[in-house]
């Protein structure tokens, strides 16, 4: 991996980009000082007509973002990332990289802290110890043939532990032995993850990825609390249907909800 990460420092619009090699999918990782946040860099390249595949890789943000526009904190030695890719799926199958991209960071983490408590919490958060370590945010865009319509942007806690609402975080640095993976070769090892699991996705479909993810679901099989647009529904975690959706046995019977933050397993 670290052969992957040879630098080189250029200077573009005032702000310095550290060039890296092409990691193992063939993917450009290009690793910023500073941005306002990666998935805005990510939605910057794509709608200037930026060809898949690459990585934005920031060691300080100053306004990330998660999910429905939540500020995203991370100190410097976390890792806040996105990678833009085709989606290859139509628009209906593309909530399923939600998984695919969950599955490889648990796998991603693994390689350094392989006797950590993990579970991945739906759509697609992971857990260590039942706290958040990591959260994934999906954007989709219409765009000509040849240029990136997905951002996938990452968020790792490696040495600190951000507040969030609903739950409590953990972080790399409390699950390794030695000291935790720098961001840029943490994005490697996922790199490489990644393209393994989408090769799989794209082989075999979402079964195999989808039953991948119920074998390490947080709260599965057991009462959850789930945050679906202004309403909170408690209920019996019982599956996922086939396009990921999470099926709920409630009070109010079977629901199945296709949107929405578990806030308790």
């Amino acid at each position: 991996l670290a052969g992957a990460l040879a630098p080189l420092r250029r200077v573009r619009g005032g702000i310095i980009v550290l060039v890296a090699h092409a990691l193992a999918s063939g993917a450009r990782l290009e690793i910023f000082d500073e941005l306002d946040s990666t998935s805005a860099e990510a939605r910057r390249r794509i709608e200037n007509g930026a060809p898949a595949s690459f990585w934005v890789l920031a060691r300080r943000q100053t306004a990330g973002y998660g999910r429905r526009g939540a500020a995203w904190h991370h100190a410097e030695g976390d890792v806040a990332a996105t990678y833009a890719t085709n989606a290859d799926a139509p628009p209906e199958k593309v909530g399923e990289w939600s998984f695919v991209a969950a599955v490889a960071v648990m796998a991603a983490v693994r390689r350094f802290a392989p006797s950590a408590d993990l579970a991945l919490k739906w759509p697609n958060d992971l857990l260590a110890g039942g706290a958040k370590l990591s959260g994934l945010l999906l954007e989709y865009f219409t765009t000509p043939p040849g240029v990136a319509d997905l951002a996938i942007g990452i968020g790792v806690n490696v040495v600190s532990r951000p507040e969030v609402a609903d739950y409590p975080t953990s972080r790399m640095l409390d699950l390794t032995d030695g000291a935790p993976p720098t961001p840029e070769l943490f994005i490697a090892a996922l790199d490489a993850e990644l393209s393994a699991t989408r090769a799989r996705w794209r082989a075999e479909g979402f079964g195999p990825i989808r039953a991948r993810w119920l074998e390490n679901a947080a709260g599965f099989g057991r009462t959850i609390r789930i945050r679906a647009h202004d309403e909170v529904i408690e209920g019996v975690f019982e599956d996922l249907d086939p396009t990921g959706a999470l099926i709920l046995h409630s009070s109010g019977g079977r629901r199945v909800i296709a949107a929405g933050s578990v806030i308790r397993t």
